[in-house]
């Protein structure tokens, strides 16, 4: 991935989406040729000249100031993971390409005793690619389709773009692929050498017109926390809180767990899928185990 590309990209369309009228200039009339604002207006909002603004949309973020970044994502209307994204692209330009192969991700054995402990609640490890680390039992009976595959890790966006099943297990598909997309990008912002995910990127986008035409948007998210639907082939239609925590110890790694309010229909539901999953697990499954890593 070129960073140079990504920064334009990513100014231009931010650009494009604020009216004039959002941004608080006022409106002359007659017809404009470009939608949105035009680059001199944010210039004229970020307080720098627009030769220097041109730049910056040209791709150039080498050098600029924390300060010039705040100022332009202030004039842009930018949200929280928009205006990370920004910043994640300057230190990128400044950083350069790595010198050296990242070391390979790994899962802790005291994280995968955590899941291991977890037995109520759904848990799984992930890096930014999407790809599943480690997951414990719940999770994997939950994930059933994705896990129903010899490809390893299993990768959520793969599944979420190119498994018919996706469409099944997610009832809101639509939601599931924006914020599928919106991750990756994100990552690719933090880092636009990793040729993983750019090959996965690659894959994706050759794959998948869904999955070309919102990559195209440049969307960014925080995914925090939240609530997700399933549609599960077992248990039915299920409603889970999620908490999606960062791994200090382990950077680039995120530990996600779903769950239920006790005696809600969700927390029945997953009481049923644990059975489910005990009684079709062979003799001797490791409940939370590290998978495959490529």
């Amino acid at each position: 991935m070129d960073n140079r590309d990504e920064v334009r990209e990513f100014l231009a369309t931010r650009r494009a989406r604020l009216t004039p009228e959002q941004a608080g200039l006022p409106q002359y009339g007659g017809s404009r040729r470009v939608p949105g604002l035009r680059r001199a207006e944010v210039a004229l909002l970020a307080g720098v000249s627009p030769d220097y603004y041109v730049r910056l949309e040209r791709g150039n973020l080498s050098g600029v100031s924390d300060s010039v970044l705040e100022a332009v994502a202030r004039a842009l209307r930018l949200d929280e993971a928009e205006r990370a994204h920004l910043h994640d692209l300057a230190r990128a330009a400044n950083a350069g390409p790595r010198s050296r192969r990242p070391p390979k991700q790994q899962v802790r054995p005291g994280t995968l005793h955590l899941l291991h402990a977890m037995t109520d609640a759904p848990a799984f490890v992930r890096n930014g690619r999407l790809d599943i680390l480690a997951a414990n039992r719940l999770a994997e009976a939950l994930y059933a389709a994705a896990f129903d595959t010899p490809a390893r890790p299993v990768n959520l966006a793969r599944f979420c773009f190119l498994d018919p099943r996706a469409d099944d297990l997610y009832p809101d598909w639509d939601e599931a692929a924006n914020t599928t997309v919106a991750l990756l990008r994100t990552e690719a912002g933090r880092d636009p050498y990793d040729k993983a995910l750019t090959d996965l990127v690659g894959e994706l986008a050759t794959r998948s017109d869904d999955f070309r035409t919102l990559w195209a948007a440049h969307n960014v998210r925080l995914h925090h926390t939240g609530v997700k639907r399933f549609q599960h082939p077992v248990v039915g239609r299920v409603e889970l809180g999620f908490e999606a925590m960062p791994m200090p110890a382990d950077p680039g790694l995120t530990l996600t767990a779903y769950s239920a309010a006790a005696g809600s229909p969700a927390a029945d539901a997953l009481r049923l899928l644990a059975s489910w999953a005990a009684s079709n697990e062979p003799t001797g499954h490791a409940p939370a185990r590290e998978a495959d890593r490529t």
